[in-house]
Parts: structure tokens; C-alpha cells; sequence
């Protein structure tokens, strides 16, 4: 069950929202499990760093806890915070990978940007860390 103990530390969880890059994290209650956490939001924006015009996705994390679960609003006003960067996908997406990789030190994660369309052309950027393994 969840602890009174496991809100130590969330700051931004039942407050007011504002785009923000702290990845905030809580205690995993089974880091002898291995397991999948996926979060997923189609409400994903940025810019095209050359013309200015907005791009949209669907980002999908999926990753393998060991000690630390990302709290999902923190991970909302995370991506909130890319609504007014000049990006490209490639690098949206790595970036995404690496900063949850350093908030989370999870056994493994993968990160895909699927996004709109754009001069016709779909784009999927995927990026991982670690070995995806689920005990069974």
C-alpha cells in the first residue's frame, strides 16, 4: 500500500501547474519485480526549430523500475515545459530518455515520439536504455 512516507519530497502534486522539467519521483514498494510502468500522452507539443511551426506527438515511456516510479503529474508539467522549444525529434527524444534515466535509474526505458505528420511525412523516434527483461 501506498505510505504517508512516499509524498516526502513531491512538490508539485496537488498544486498549481506550471510547465516544469523536475522529474519528481516516489519510493517503489517492489524493487525485486520486475515489471513495466507505461505512461502515455497525446497531448505532447514543441516547435520546428527552423520554421517556428508547432509539431505535436504521442510520447510513449515505458520502463522497468528499480528503486524510484516517475509521479505521473510531474511527467505531465515535464512535457508541458517543450511546448515552447525549438526541437528537433531525434533530439526531443533522447533528451526525454536521458533526464528519465537520471531522475528514475530504472533497470530499462524506452522512449517513442510518434509524431504528426509533417511535409507528408510521419516520423517515430524510439530510444532505450538498459535490457528489457520481466521476470515471468
Amino acid at each position: 500500500m501506498t505510505e504517508e512516507s512516499d509524498l516526502n519530497g513531491l512538490s508539485l502534486l496537488g498544486k498549481d501547474a506550471k510547465p516544469s522539467k523536475k522529474l519528481e519521483t516516489f519510493p517503489n514498494h517492489h524493487p525485486d519485480r520486475r515489471y513495466i510502468v507505461r505512461l502515455e500522452s497525446d497531448e505532447f507539443t514543441c516547435l520546428c526549430p527552423a520554421t517556428g511551426q508547432p509539431d505535436f506527438a504521442n510520447i510513449t515511456v515505458e520502463y522497468i523500475p528499480k528503486d524510484k516510479i516517475l509521479e505521473s503529474k510531474s511527467f505531465k508539467l515535464y512535457l508541458w515545459s517543450y511546448r515552447n522549444e525549438g526541437v528537433f525529434h531525434e533530439h526531443v527524444t533522447n533528451t526525454i530518455l536521458d533526464d528519465l534515466v537520471n531522475a528514475l535509474d530504472p533497470h530499462w526505458c524506452r522512449v517513442t515520439g510518434s509524431f504528426n505528420i509533417r511535409g507528408g511525412i510521419y516520423i517515430t523516434v524510439e530510444a532505450e536504455h538498459g535490457h528489457q527483461e520481466v521476470s515471468g
